[in-house]
């Protein structure tokens, strides 16, 4: 909504209209091109309730929070060229094959290409679109995440022996599960207090979030953030 102040020359009124009109028309466009393009592998407006078998055949990560859950500098870089973040796919058991010496991965039946590249106007303009997606921010709300040192050894000792996160979660790409998505570069990609929110409570972002809620206190919360954050730089 603009709010004209009467005094201000008609040339000014109408110019600022103009800007106001235009920014309009490119935010509907930028509306249009996601849902045409992203609508048949990712939720963009928030369900009325989510089904166990909805969650097993997502093609893609909810967006309709976005705004709440990525950095908008990551979304662009990552829009140009896509990276596979879930190294079992978005439901790993639809790409499980159990062996003789295990469970693994079957690769073939993973997507490929992993997502369509996007130019840089329009991965610029897909993520400022997306930004503004930000459902259940009131969960943000309860967050006051502030960042504190923590040695690289003690960290991935909470994360992988003490939080057992490496049974699902790889901290580097040659280390961890791959039921979850990878999360050497969660710091990158993702906003610290969304991160510390879905740590505390998987479920209040994904009803049916196959990660359990540990119930950490805030301090185990942080420690596992400050972890994330020092894998970022590495």
């Amino acid at each position: 909504m603009i709010i004209f102040n009467k005094s201000l020359p008609l040339s000014l009124l109408t110019g600022t209209l103009m800007i106001g009109l235009a920014a309009d028309y490119v935010a509907a466009a930028d509306a249009k091109f996601v849902a045409k393009n992203c609508a048949s592998c990712h939720v963009l407006t928030q369900p009325e309730k989510d089904t166990l078998q909805d969650y097993m055949s997502k093609k893609g990560p909810d967006l309709y929070y976005a705004g709440n859950k990525y950095r908008q500098a990551w979304l662009v870089k990552w829009l140009q060229n896509p990276q596979r973040i879930r190294p079992g796919g978005m439901f790993f058991a639809n790409h499980t094959e159990v062996t003789d010496e295990g469970d693994i991965i079957k690769q073939s039946s993973l997507p490929d290409p992993v997502h369509v590249k996007l130019s840089k106007g329009d991965a610029q303009d897909s993520a400022a679109y997306l930004m503004t997606l930000t459902a259940k921010s009131d969960l943000l709300a309860e967050e006051s995440y502030t960042p504190k040192k923590i040695s690289k050894r003690m960290g991935a000792m909470n994360f992988s022996k003490f939080k057992g996160c490496s049974s699902c979660h790889r901290d580097r790409p040659d280390y961890g599960g791959v039921s979850g998505p990878e999360l050497y570069t969660a710091a990158e990609r993702l906003q610290a207090n969304f991160m510390t929110s879905y740590i505390r409570n998987p479920q209040a972002w994904e009803s049916k979030s196959l990660m359990p809620n540990r119930h950490l206190p805030d301090k185990g919360v942080s420690k596992l953030v400050d972890y994330l954050k020092l894998l970022e730089g590495k």
